[in-house]
C-alpha cells in the first residue's frame, strides 16, 4: 500500500534525514487519507524519539493575560472579543497586569503570554510604556506578547510599518511574539472566518521580520473549519518553508508548532453552521492525534510540537505525547479566550501535568519559552519508578 511505503520512507528519513525522503504535500494528504492511525502515531513517536532522545516532556509554568477584549477584526469562531463600544469593552490598567504577574511570580512562573485583540484606542506610547513597565518590575519574566494581526493594528493606527512596531516594540522589552492569529493560512478558508485578518502572507511576513530581529516565535493552526486535507498540508507547508528561509538567514525560526480545533459552542462560526456539514466541522480527539502525528513528520525542521491539553482534554494530550509531540504546553495560569468558546477545562496544575507526563512514560521538565530546561522539582514523587524512556516502535 502507497502509506506503507511513505512511512518507511520517514523511518529512514529519520535515520538519515536525507532530502530525498523529505515528506511531500502530495504524500502527506495521503497519510490523512489513508494512513491507520495507530502506524502513524508509531511513525511519529519514533520521529520523536530520534529528535528527542533524553526521555523528557517539557512544560511551562506561565499565565496568559488577555490585556483588552475590544477587536475590530470580527473573527467568525471568536467568542471572546467585543467591538468598540460595547458595554463589555474592557482594557486592563499597567497596575491590573502587574498584579497578575505578581501572581505568577509567586508560583516560580517564568513567562506571561499576553494577548488581546486589534484596538484602535491603544497608541504606540501605551504599548511600549506598558512593556517598559513591565520589563522594569518584573526582570525576571519572559515578555511573550501580541500577534501579527495585532502587530499590523498597530501599524495602521500609528502609521508604522510592522517592522517598525517590532523593532520599537522589541526595544521597549518584548521578549516574544505568539504565533496566534494563524487558524488556516489558506485564502479561502481565511476569507470564511476571518476576512478582516487579510491575506496569510500578511501572518507570514509579520513572523519572518520577528525573527529577523530575533525575537521567540511560534507557530500555530486552528483546524476544524470544514477545511480539506490538502488545505491543513497547505497550511504546513507555509510554515515550512518561512522556517526554512528564517533558518538560514537569521539562524533562528519558529521553537514550536502547536495546533488544536476550532471550538464551535458559542460563537458567530458555530452557529452559522450548526445542523449543517456537522460531520466536517470540528475535530474529534482521533483527528487530532492524526494531525498531530503528521505535523510531526512534516515539519522536520521545527524542534517541538506541543499537545494541546486545554482544547483536547488532559487524557488525550497525554496520547499526543506518543504521537510526536514531545511538549506538554503550560500550566495556563489564565485563559479567556479559547474558554469563551466553550471549553470548560482551562486550567491544570504543574502537578497534574507531571503525572500525565509521568504515565505517558517520560521525565518531566520545566522550561521557558525559549525552551531551555530549568530546574524540576518532581511533585508526584510516588511516581516516579514508573519513569522510563519509552522505546523505539518499529514500523
Amino acid at each position: 500500500m502507497k502509506w506503507q511505503r511513505i512511512l518507511k520512507e520517514q523511518l529512514k528519513w529519520t535515520r538519515s534525514c536525507s532530502d530525498d525522503l523529505r515528506l511531500s504535500s502530495s504524500d502527506a494528504v495521503e497519510l490523512y487519507n489513508n494512513a491507520p492511525l495507530h502506524a502513524l502515531m508509531r511513525a511519529a513517536h519514533a520521529r520523536r524519539l530520534a529528535m528527542h532522545p533524553h526521555g523528557e516532556v517539557t512544560y511551562l509554568v506561565d499565565r496568559n493575560i488577555n490585556y483588552t477584549n475590544v477587536c475590530t477584526i470580527n473573527c467568525q469562531f471568536c467568542s471572546f472579543y467585543r467591538a468598540p463600544g460595547h458595554e463589555e469593552n474592557y482594557t486592563q490598567t499597567y497596575e491590573e497586569i502587574s498584579e497578575r504577574i505578581r501572581e505568577l511570580e509567586a508560583i516560580g512562573g517564568s513567562r506571561i503570554l499576553m494577548q488581546g485583540g486589534v484596538n484602535p484606542a491603544l497608541s504606540m506610547d501605551w504599548y511600549v510604556g506598558l512593556l517598559q513597565h513591565l520589563r522594569k518590575n518584573h526582570p525576571t519574566i519572559d515578555i511573550d506578547c501580541f500577534s501579527p494581526i495585532e502587530i499590523q493594528g498597530m501599524a495602521a493606527v500609528c502609521e508604522m510599518s510592522t517592522l517598525e512596531v517590532l523593532q520599537q516594540l522589541k526595544k521597549a522589552g518584548m521578549h516574544g511574539l505568539p504565533g496566534g492569529g494563524a487558524e488556516m493560512l489558506v485564502d479561502d478558508v481565511r476569507k470564511n472566518v476571518s476576512p478582516k485578518k487579510g491575506a496569510p502572507a500578511n501572518w507570514l511576513r509579520v513572523m519572518g521580520e520577528a525573527q529577523s530581529l530575533g525575537l521567540t516565535t511560534s507557530a500555530t493552526n486552528v483546524i476544524g473549519f470544514g477545511e480539506d486535507f490538502a488545505a491543513r498540508v497547505e497550511h504546513m507547508r507555509k510554515i515550512r518553508n518561512l522556517q526554512a528561509h528564517s533558518l538560514k538567514h537569521y539562524g533562528t525560526g519558529f521553537t514550536s508548532f502547536i495546533a488544536w480545533p476550532v471550538q464551535l459552542e458559542t460563537n458567530t462560526f458555530g452557529r452559522r453552521n450548526r445542523g449543517q456539514n456537522k460531520h466536517v466541522l470540528g475535530a474529534g480527539s482521533s483527528e487530532y492525534l492524526r494531525h498531530l502525528a503528521i505535523s510531526r513528520l512534516f515539519l522536520d525542521n521545527i524542534e517541538h510540537i506541543q499537545a494541546s491539553w486545554p482544547t483536547m482534554g488532559i487524557a488525550v494530550a497525554q496520547m499526543a505525547l506518543l504521537a510526536g509531540a514531545d511538549d506538554a504546553g503550560s500550566t495556563m495560569m489564565e485563559e479567556n479566550v479559547v474558554s469563551a468558546s466553550g471549553t470548560t477545562k482551562l486550567d491544570a496544575t504543574e502537578t497534574e501535568l507531571q503525572s500525565s507526563i509521568i504515565r505517558a512514560g517520560f521525565k518531566p521538565r520545566r522550561r521557558n519559552s525559549d525552551y531551555d530546561r530549568l530546574d524540576t522539582t518532581l511533585l508526584v514523587p510516588e511516581l516516579d519508578e514508573l519513569v522510563a524512556p519509552p522505546p523505539v516502535i518499529m514500523l
